[in-house]
């Protein structure tokens, strides 16, 4: 027959199982919120009675709804280009083979820099509102050497003197289609616009300026590119040649 505990031995054994120190209750696992799910819905009134999920991701978005377009609007970067219904074509245009020639075709770094300089001067309509005093402190050369340099530039009809100090970019070229500036105290701000093809009007009527400044084209700088190159392989091809008859020569004796 089974050994019957006594109620004293049962006592003993509870108490050898329980812990005499205090137990704390052990949380249960903190389990993530559950969402609902995007409601895949191809009528736009069903989805007004549906729940939900707050975006956190766009590209998944994307994915779930491949057919809508989906944006995101930003602050502006400070050097961003602006472009708005009430101040529109707030910005310069640049001409990208022109960019491209006169980077091939001037060989001395002073003309380049001198033409970003009058880029970055422009006001709204291509004027340039510099002296050559104010071209040389800035570029930190002689001005003898911007009066050449300018020279060699407007030689070829990429900007023409409208007066001392002021200077106009040819428009196909470079050009500023408008300007914000700032006002003050006592002048209040002004949005100027000069649209493009007024400006190329007023430039081929006068008969003053030179035809390559009313009718600009950068022809002769491709073909004076490619008749340097041509030469040097000219020049290169004449010095292999020399070096290889030294070397015949010298083998012989």
């Amino acid at each position: 027959m089974a050994d019957i505990l006594l109620p004293s031995k049962i006592s003993e054994v509870e108490s050898s199982l329980v812990s005499p120190e205090p137990q704390r209750r052990r949380p249960a696992p903190k389990r993530a919120p559950r969402r609902p799910e995007l409601p895949l819905v191809d009528d736009e009134i069903q989805a007004w009675s549906k729940p939900v999920q707050p975006v956190e991701d766009l590209d998944s978005v994307a994915r779930r709804y491949p057919r809508r377009k989906l944006s995101l609007s930003s602050e502006r970067k400070p050097m961003e280009f602006y472009d708005t219904p009430e101040r529109p074509k707030a910005f310069s245009m640049d001409s990208l083979e022109f960019f491209f020639l006169i980077a091939q075709y001037f060989r001395e770094a002073l003309p380049l820099r001198l033409i970003l300089l009058m880029i970055a001067c422009q006001k709204a309509g291509g004027q340039i509102r510099l002296t050559q005093e104010e071209m040389a402190t800035v570029l930190d050369v002689a001005r003898a050497k911007i009066n050449e340099a300018l020279q060699e530039v407007m030689s070829h009809g990429i900007v023409f003197k409208v007066r001392r100090g002021v200077y106009q970019f040819n428009p196909p070229y470079s050009y500023r289609v408008a300007e914000f500036i700032p006002g003050t105290e006592l002048v209040e701000a002004e949005y100027v616009q000069v649209d493009q093809d007024k400006t190329i009007a007023k430039i081929r009527t006068d008969e003053s300026l030179p035809d390559l400044v009313r009718f600009p084209s950068l022809e002769h700088m491709r073909e004076a590119i490619e008749e340097l190159r041509k030469k040097r392989a000219e020049e290169r091809a004449a010095r292999r040649l020399a070096r290889a008859q030294r070397q015949e020569e010298g083998s012989a004796q």
